[in-house]
């Protein structure tokens, strides 16, 4: 007797709910081709620094232009934060409508460093009219953006339903993406860029107490960081804002 919609529906959440979730730690990002990821229940979990930025007033810029010309705006700012993301070592995973997920894998100092670095890139391309980007996008609108970084354990699950079809993605879990969310939230112009604790921890010294030449060619001396503070999980946790871009070559 074939079972009905409903029936299938709580038959396969009753096995999601009522049977053991199998985790495996791996040393590399998951995507979704790996066929350790199933619809069991099945998780890979790594450690990776994350990096997650979010657009701004993206609701404004829908107001403000004409199909044709978001789609533009999008593709601009997409390949611009992808292709710096990549350049640095980070695996892009996710898109969002104005958001993108790059993970950066470990949590060692390299890593971290890389993300911030990514992120200073990030700003000098969309922020700073010297990077030959921002003009050509002030053309329709300015880019506001918040970028958030964390670095921790991840676990990656498959979820959705098997098949054909795009009716399938990979789910994150972890409070290392849930805090680079919550810290892309606080950051706009001109601090566009927050790190957590953890993060500013794991920084070279140099990355600190910055000494060497901003993006005019003046020497910045001193901390570039601003001490601020989140409300995560119901406390309240020290994170850094940063105003400072470095420039791409």
């Amino acid at each position: 007797m074939n079972m009905t919609l409903r029936e299938r529906i709580v038959e396969k959440v009753d096995f999601i709910i009522n049977s053991p979730f199998e985790v495996a730690d791996v040393s590399f990002v998951p995507d979704i081709s790996n066929p350790k990821l199933t619809f069991g229940n099945t998780g890979l979990r790594f450690d990776a620094t994350v990096l997650y930025i979010d657009m701004r007033g993206s609701t404004a810029i829908l107001n403000k232009h004409n199909k044709d010309t978001i789609a533009k705006i999008h593709m601009a700012y997409f390949h611009t934060i992808v292709n710096i993301a990549k350049a640095l070592g980070g695996e892009i995973r996710s898109f969002n409508g104005d958001s993108m997920l790059a993970f950066f894998l470990r949590t060692a100092q390299e890593p971290v460093t890389n993300a911030v670095q990514a992120a200073m890139q990030m700003k000098y391309m969309i922020a700073d009219p010297r990077s030959g980007i921002n003009t050509i996008l002030s053309k329709y609108s300015a880019i506001d953006f918040g970028i958030g970084i964390d670095c921790g354990k991840i676990v990656c699950t498959k979820v959705g339903v098997g098949g054909k079809g795009d009716n399938k993605d990979l789910m994150w879990v972890g409070n290392a993406v849930n805090k680079a969310t919550v810290l892309s939230d606080k950051c706009k112009a001109p601090h566009n860029i927050g790190i957590s604790d953890a993060v500013f921890q794991k920084l070279p010294q140099n990355w600190s107490s910055v000494n060497r030449r901003d993006t005019w060619g003046r020497m910045q001396e001193g901390n570039i960081w601003t001490m601020e503070q989140i409300e995560y999980n119901k406390r309240h946790e020290l994170c850094y804002l940063t105003h400072c871009c470095f420039t791409l070559e």
